[in-house]
């Protein structure tokens, strides 16, 4: 089976406004932090478009992590409390790592990084919170990953 066939057409599905980055000629610029006196957090402009997500519950023992790129892994977590950092930390991480080498046949997993994302509580002003992600994205690129991973690596003494 793969992601291209037309089983996809038969299955449950929703649509959502997915907004993704548009390609642009000028390098793509983000201020996180401190920027320059009167320029823009971004230079980035965005597209929205109606896209169907399809609920694959039905097909999930079809779908290969090898072939389509993703799986799909029904998991209970011992965590009791997302927002609690020290719990995240000592339970979910291992529990992570632990789920990974299972499905992917990894010897070693590292889990280095988690971001807490919850519009209400950032009103709220409470810390260590972030603003919902409103646009598809990824995380690293092919470089930054690799040179994320290396420091990473280095700082845990894994060569």
């Amino acid at each position: 089976m793969s992601l291209d066939s037309s089983f996809l057409l038969d299955l449950p599905h929703v649509k959502a406004k997915l907004t993704y980055f548009t390609p642009m000629a000028e390098k793509p610029v983000i201020y996180a932090y401190e920027r320059p006196p009167g320029i823009p957090p971004s230079n980035r402009k965005f597209e929205t478009h109606l896209m169907p997500v399809h609920n694959i519950r039905a097909v999930s023992q079809d779908i290969s992590l090898d072939r389509e790129g993703f799986k799909q892994v029904v998991q209970q977590s011992n965590v009791r409390n997302f927002y609690d950092e020290d719990e995240i930390l000592r339970v979910y991480y291992p529990e992570a790592e632990q789920l990974l080498k299972e499905v992917i046949g990894a010897e070693k997993v590292v889990i280095f990084d988690h971001t807490l994302r919850n519009a209400q509580r950032l009103q709220n002003g409470e810390s260590g919170i972030s603003e919902p992600i409103k646009y598809v994205h990824n995380d690293f690129t092919a470089i930054s990953g690799y040179t994320r991973a290396r420091k990473e690596l280095t700082a845990r003494g894994v060569d």
